[in-house]
Formats: structure tokens, sequence, C-alpha cells
């Protein structure tokens, strides 16, 4: 972004608009501001000067849902603010986010009709302000976008690809690695628009490692995210970027986003591994996705059977019908949905009625009583042996059909 480029813009609308305009990041850092102004509130005269926009000023624009607006926004006066109406103008890019052109009324102004009627005579100029800003919130340069196709390659398996990552001076001497896949697991499957779901992800992943020394490169796709980290015991770092994603991730997407989950691989020394560490990671998401009890910082290690039902082979719809006698007498017979889920917690938790009631809140005797009802209809006793493997099997294969296909 040319910072000269931008301001030269304000000005331009400012002056067509023959008002005080004020232009600021998605975190309400102040990028230009406008130099005509017949009147400046309080509120505008302190955001000049120190930056940014104060958290009780924020906590007042955002009760009137700019975060998630696509068109402008009226933002009554607030006198305890000392803040006069305004028009808050989110710019967008493909349904990209990428920051907030603020139009204050004059103090004469009683309503901001005037202001939404001259609006469409800027249009022209609110694009190209927003193209301008897209290169800031996301470092989308040739060069960067060029460099993540390279390092999704590699993932891959690509081999000239790998040479090619093996040798950036972020990678050397920083091993050993490992691969971190990041998924929303409730919207991974993203928007209509592929190029703005890739866009969006990216730009979380870039602005979610800014300052973790351990994540090394990121690049986004059109369903998730991946991180090469430097390899760590703990898990701060991992914990801090998952944080950071959530909150990025919603701010640009303009969507609530409930749970995120990091997908970590073993270690690797080796570049060549890349390629196996990223399908553990994506493979630890993808788990994790459609068993929560695994958490959102999974390690592939920690997925259990998954690891396995990952590598037998199969297209999408592999494991969709299991071959269990057993199991599937008992979902034909369970129609209200009270035996399976019994059954799964009961061979999660050790065949622990207790623990299986505490977090059902039932009683223990219901617990008994259903798990009466479940060896009655199969003649076998569901915990013991190879008929809990199967079914125990059986659940997960069920569980792992139903995973995001990223």
């Amino acid at each position: 972004m040319q910072q000269q480029d931008v301001e030269q813009l304000v000005e331009r609308v400012a002056r067509k608009l023959g008002r005080g305009l004020s232009l600021e990041d998605l975190d309400g850092l102040l990028l230009a501001y406008s130099s005509n102004q017949s009147h400046a509130d309080r509120v505008r005269v302190n955001f000049l000067l120190s930056k940014r926009v104060p958290a009780d000023v924020s906590a007042w624009q955002l009760s009137h849902g700019i975060a998630t607006a696509v068109r402008p926004v009226v933002v009554p006066a607030n006198p305890d603010l000392g803040m006069l109406g305004r028009v808050c103008v989110p710019l967008m890019v493909r349904g990209f986010r990428v920051g907030y052109l603020w139009v204050q009324q004059d103090s004469a102004e009683e309503n901001p009709t005037a202001i939404l009627t001259q609006l469409p005579d800027v249009g022209h100029e609110l694009e190209l302000l927003s193209g301008l800003l897209l290169e800031s919130n996301t470092a989308e340069s040739e060069f960067r976008r060029s460099r993540e196709r390279e390092f999704l390659a590699a993932c891959s398996g690509e081999a000239n690809a790998v040479a090619a990552v093996a040798g950036w001076k972020e990678i050397q001497g920083r091993g050993p690695w490992q691969v971190v896949t990041v998924l929303d697991a409730d919207g991974w499957a993203g928007s209509s628009d592929p190029i703005a779901s890739t866009l969006i992800h990216r730009s979380a992943a870039l602005q979610a490692t800014v300052g973790v020394d351990a994540a090394l490169f990121s690049a986004g796709t059109e369903t998730h995210s991946v991180v090469l980290f430097q390899e760590s015991v703990g898990r701060a770092n991992h914990a801090q970027v998952l944080v950071h994603y959530q909150l990025e991730l919603a701010k640009r997407s303009g969507r609530p986003v409930d749970r995120i989950i990091l997908g970590i691989s073993e270690g690797f020394a080796k570049p060549r591994e890349l390629g196996e560490a990223y399908r553990q990671s994506k493979q630890a998401a993808q788990a994790a996705a459609v068993d929560p009890q695994l958490g959102e910082l999974v390690d592939s290690r920690a997925t259990g059977i998954y690891q396995l039902l990952a590598t037998a082979g199969g297209g999408a719809g592999a494991w969709a019908d299991t071959a269990s006698v057993y199991f599937r007498m008992l979902e034909e017979h369970d129609r209200n949905g009270e035996l399976i889920p019994v059954l799964e917690l009961l061979c999660d938790n050790d065949g622990s009625v207790q623990d299986v009631a505490g977090k059902l809140h039932l009683h223990r005797s219901s617990i008994y009583n259903r798990l009466g009802r479940i060896r009655q209809l199969l003649g076998v006793d569901p915990l013991k042996g190879m008929a809990r493997l199967e079914l125990h099997a059986a659940l997960k294969m069920r569980r792992w059909a139903a995973r995001p296909r990223i």
C-alpha cells in the first residue's frame, strides 16, 4: 500500500463530499484523514492526536453493528463521549473487510440523510481505496502469493517445491519443524466465492502469527490455513495463534467464529517429510472437528483410531456405511438417539457409568437401563471383548465419515 495514494484518495473523497473524513483499519488504528473539516468534535480531535480509537468510543461504534455490516451504518451522536453523529462506510473487497471510512455530520445537521445521499457519488473512489487497503491487510503482493503457492505445493509433496522451501532463510537452521492445520470447525466450507474464502484465511493466518517467533510461515486455502512451526514441547505459542486467528477470522469475515482447531503434526527434521507432516496435521484437525472431546489443540498422535481410518484409503464416501452387523442393528432401533451416545461415552470412558452419567447429566440408573437395552437388543455384552472393539470402531467410523473435506 502506498500511503501517499491512500491520503490523496481520502482528500479527494473529502472534497467531493465537502466533509471531514477519517480512515481506520480493523483494529481502530488511524490510517489517514482529511484536512478539511468545518467542525471537529472531541472524538475526532482525540483520534487524530492519539491515532487510535479509545475503548469507550469503539464500544459505542461496535454496538451499532459496524463489525458485520456490508453497507453504510449510521452511528448516532453520543453527548457523553463528545461525539457528533457519523456514518461508517465498511470498505470491502470480494466480501473481505479491509477497513472503515468515517464521515462526520456537521454540528447543524439533525440526521445523516445528506451523507447517505452523497455516498453513491464517490463509489469509484471507495473501490480504489479498498483495493489499496487490501495490500496492507493481507500482504497481497505477488511475491507473497507466489511464496504461499510454493509452500502449499511443498505440503502436497512436490519435490521441486520442497527443495525451494528448504532453502528459504526463515526455514534454514530452524528445524526440527511441525506443520499445523488451522480449521474453523463450523465454517470450514467457506462461502460461495472461493477466492474470497482463500483471501480471508490467508490474511487471518498472517495476522495471527505476527510476533510469534516459532511460527515460521503461513498460507491460506479456501477451507483452512497451514502454518509451519518450529517444533516445541509446549503449546503456548499454538494457543496464542488459536486465539488471534479466531479474532482475526471473525473480524474479516463479519460472522461469529465459535471453534477454531489446530491440528498439530509430529516433529520432523528433514524437509522431504513436510508432505507427511501436513497429512498428519490435517487429519488431526478433521478428527477434532467431528469428535469435540479431542479438544482444540490436537496432536496427531492423540487422535487414536482416526489415524487408522485416515490411512485406510477409500473415496469421499468411505466409512459412510459400516459393515458391522451389531452397529446396524443398534442404529436401526435407536430412533430417539438414546442408546448410541451412551454406548460411545461408555467406550470412551473405560465403561465408567458414573463418568458417563455426569457428562450426560443423568442418574446412573438411567445409564444402566440403556446399557441393558443395548445388551438385550444385540444379545452380547457391548462392553466386552470383540463386540466392544467392533462397536467402538464403528462409532468412530461414523464420525470420521462426517469429517470436513479439506
